[in-house]
């Protein structure tokens, strides 16, 4: 790596952690940026997730008051997220991404719709079977994670809102740990059997992390609705590119 590459990729790791944080769509800036410095796709994609968990961390952190609550049902759902990371990761060294590229565009594109829809969910800690249920989505979307990892955060938002009456915030502060926990197995597995460039890792993660904490505070200042719409809208965008990719 040439120096100026350690001042771009914290740049980019700044505004990849605040678009994570905020959105779920880190790797719309990060996965491009390792691209662009000459690393490989599949170096790339490893290299990647690993350094994810820097933003996911800074976003923990700065989300303390939304999740002041929340550690009882975040520890259960973790479990549920850690499972399907690490079987992510495992199909990801045993298989190309690129098997499962025809079906992410529409994986995408649903739960960006999903996210716009009216806010009727029950309370998943009051109804032990809408908590299963809960469990097993958050567990398929740390496979996903795991596995491809394009717009992971998307996909878990949508499924928070739709199944829990948390608010926007809360239920972005927990979409961020239950993240941050299946991209910590999967960074796990990919540093120890994975090609990881870590010298690209330290740079980026700094940035993801400082991105990452700022995250929140963008949040709670900002109308759900209208944060509500630029994700769908971003969503969307990144839906129809990797249709491009996937279908043309």
């Amino acid at each position: 790596m040439t120096w100026w590459m350690y001042v771009v990729l914290p740049l980019a790791g700044i505004g990849a952690g605040l678009v994570g944080s905020v959105a779920g769509l880190a790797s719309l800036i990060s996965y491009p940026m390792l691209l662009a410095i000459g690393l490989p796709p599949v170096t790339a994609n490893v290299t990647n997730s690993v350094s994810l968990v820097f933003a996911s961390a800074g976003s923990v952190v700065g989300s303390r008051p939304e999740l002041d609550g929340q550690a009882a049902r975040l520890r259960w759902l973790a479990l549920a997220a850690v499972a399907g990371g690490a079987a992510g990761s495992a199909l990801l060294l045993l298989a190309p991404a690129e098997t499962f590229e025809f079906v992410v565009p529409w994986l995408i594109a649903a739960a960006s719709l999903a996210i716009l829809l009216p806010r009727q969910a029950p309370d998943a800690e009051r109804h032990p079977r809408q908590g299963w249920l809960l469990a097993g989505g958050v567990a398929v979307v740390g496979v996903y994670g795991g596995y491809f990892g394009a717009a992971a955060g998307i996909v878990l938002l949508a499924l928070f809102l739709a199944m829990t009456p948390d608010s926007f915030a809360r239920g972005s502060a927990a979409k961020n740990v239950l993240l941050g926990a299946a991209n910590l197995v999967a960074a796990c597995a990919f540093a120890l059997f994975g090609p990881v460039h870590w010298l690209a890792v330290l740079p980026l993660g700094a940035g993801l992390f400082i991105g990452g904490r700022l995250g929140p505070a963008v949040i709670r200042r900002s109308p759900p609705a209208a944060l509500r719409g630029v994700i769908a809208v971003l969503g969307l965008g990144l839906a129809a590119h990797l249709g491009w990719q996937a279908y043309r």
